[in-house]
């Protein structure tokens, strides 16, 4: 397929899809991130891994606070990494609800750079935010590419991974590149599909 115009098609459907999630109002984004995050705490991935990478709601993105917040028994006994954008990587460190956050390159919350960082032996799954996902598996981010160099990194390309996205970005087909990975399993608020 041209480049050009696959790079035209996932603009305008990343545009699109950022649109109708930003329309929702508010409830209706808490009650549907709330059942994804339900639909998590179900999955065996979920419940056996004791690393977990998340991250921080930006856009409405589905909101998984509720998975490590302090009130969650689910996530208290795991330990969080969330990423920082350095250059055009992404770095992850530990983070618990009682630790800052700043802001970061982009506006989206980041734990701060003194906390530690996590290396991939140590990380059983990574929970991938999405702005669509297909059948197959394949994601559209917001086009930066982090997560697509990230998860093709040696060491963290083995991990599970699960994409997170409501069900109406949950598509038959996005527009795939060469460098694309498919992710393991993508969770909606309806369910988790391999």
């Amino acid at each position: 397929m041209n480049t050009t115009k696959n790079k035209l098609k996932k603009s305008e459907l990343r545009r699109n899809i950022i649109k109708q999630r930003q329309s929702l109002p508010e409830q209706e984004w808490r009650r549907k991130s709330q059942a994804i995050c339900s639909n998590i705490c179900s999955s065996s991935l979920y419940s056996k891994a004791k690393t977990v990478l998340a991250y921080f709601s930006f856009r409405q993105e589905p909101d998984l606070n509720y998975l490590f917040s302090e009130e969650s028994t689910s996530g208290s006994n795991k330990i969080w990494g969330f990423p920082r954008c350095v250059d055009k990587s992404l770095i992850w460190h530990c983070w618990q609800p009682q630790n800052e956050l700043v802001v970061g390159k982009y506006g989206i919350r980041e734990p701060n750079p003194n906390l530690p960082i996590i290396n991939s032996s140590e990380v059983d799954l990574i929970l991938v935010p999405c702005v669509a996902c297909d059948y197959q598996g394949y994601r559209l981010g917001y086009g930066g590419g982090y997560y697509d160099r990230f998860l093709s990194s040696p060491g963290w390309d083995l991990i599970p991974t699960i994409g997170i996205v409501f069900a109406n970005a949950y598509l038959p087909q996005v527009p795939v590149e060469n460098w694309d990975k498919k992710l393991n399993s993508i969770c909606t608020e309806t369910g988790i599909r391999k």
